[in-house]
């Protein structure tokens, strides 16, 4: 304890104390744990995690991204699930747990329910969204550019050859789903080809909305050679349906999916994706919350934050040429 207070300046040691425990200091060649101390700050700090209806690989990836980062600092995670609950459940829900966590982490789709954000912002409560699509003058949020992301997919295709490309959307009450998509449209209009409404349909981020959506897109009496799922696990659903109609993935049809989950790598062939650093954003929400939280100037509004993560493309075997092996 008195070398504690030499160390950081506090409480009262006498002079001739202090000079034996520096001259100990410099015979030790000793330098404070700065670590240690965040540790110990951590310990008191409790971060929530709220999810509803998750894609379970989504899912898997967060919980990897937080508990790493939460064994690491010792803070206490906090995990709730708001089984589809209305916008005035969700009210009450976070009303409730205000008063129990210092920050809370809102992955998709809660992350943009404004029910819940509104109460947490009210009670002055640090909120990370991840994966929200867009950014908010109330809380901070950890995304990709989903709509260079839709973009740089629908290239990747279109220079293989495609010009006939279907599309799966995601949620429709989440931006990401709308920026994808949007980046989907742009590039089709770039390279002069035609927007097909009837080789889009709608999905929720689900395996079984994807297999619905598939069905309907290759019942099309001029099927398209590709197909864009906004998430793998829809993706996954679409090679199914494709193996269902005694179509060759990617010879017959090609098959690009996002987030490079492991639902990317257990189907076959393995799906080409967008990359999205999930487990990293994770990390990146909750150093965010830590620096809101232990800011020293407590007067001043919820800091707010915006960071935008790389994305890349990933390439497997699920793409190739129209008609071609690669």
């Amino acid at each position: 304890m008195t070398v504690s207070r030499v160390m950081n300046s506090k409480g009262k040691v006498r002079d001739a104390t202090r000079e034996r425990v520096m001259q100990a200091v410099r015979q030790l060649d000793y330098t404070p744990n700065l670590a240690a101390s965040s540790l110990a700050a951590a310990q008191h700090t409790r971060i929530a995690l709220v999810y509803t209806n998750p894609s379970g690989a989504y899912l898997r990836e967060m919980l990897v991204g937080l508990l790493r980062v939460a064994s690491r600092t010792s803070i206490q995670l906090v995990v709730d699930y708001w089984d589809n609950l209305d916008p005035e459940a969700e009210r009450k829900a976070a009303r409730a747990m205000s008063g129990k966590v210092d920050g809370v982490i809102l992955p998709p789709p809660v992350c943009e329910s404004h029910a819940a954000v509104s109460e947490f912002v009210r009670a002055e409560i640090p909120v990370v969204a991840i994966a929200a699509g867009r950014s908010s003058d109330e809380i901070s949020c950890v995304r990709i550019d989903d709509l260079r992301a839709g973009k740089e997919l629908a290239e990747y295709l279109i220079a293989k050859g495609h010009s006939r490309i279907g599309f799966i959307k995601g949620r429709p009450d989440l931006s990401a789903s709308s920026n994808r998509y949007q980046g989907f449209q742009a590039a089709l209009h770039e390279a002069g080809l035609p927007l097909e409404t009837a080789l889009v349909q709608q999905g929720d981020y689900t395996y079984r909305s994807g297999l619905k959506a598939a069905e309907k897109i290759l019942a099309h009496k001029q099927r398209p050679t590709a197909i864009i799922a906004s998430n793998d696990d829809m993706a996954a659903a679409a090679v199914s349906v494709a193996h269902r109609h005694g179509l060759d993935v990617p010879r017959d049809l090609a098959v690009v999916g996002f987030d490079d989950t492991s639902a990317a790598t257990t189907v076959w062939p393995e799906l080409t994706t967008i990359h999205q650093p999930i487990a990293s954003m994770a990390n990146a929400a909750i150093d965010i919350l830590l620096r809101t939280i232990r800011r020293k100037d407590r007067s001043t509004r919820v800091l707010v934050d915006d960071k935008v993560v790389p994305h890349r493309l990933i390439v497997r075997g699920s793409v190739s040429s129209p008609g071609k092996r690669d």
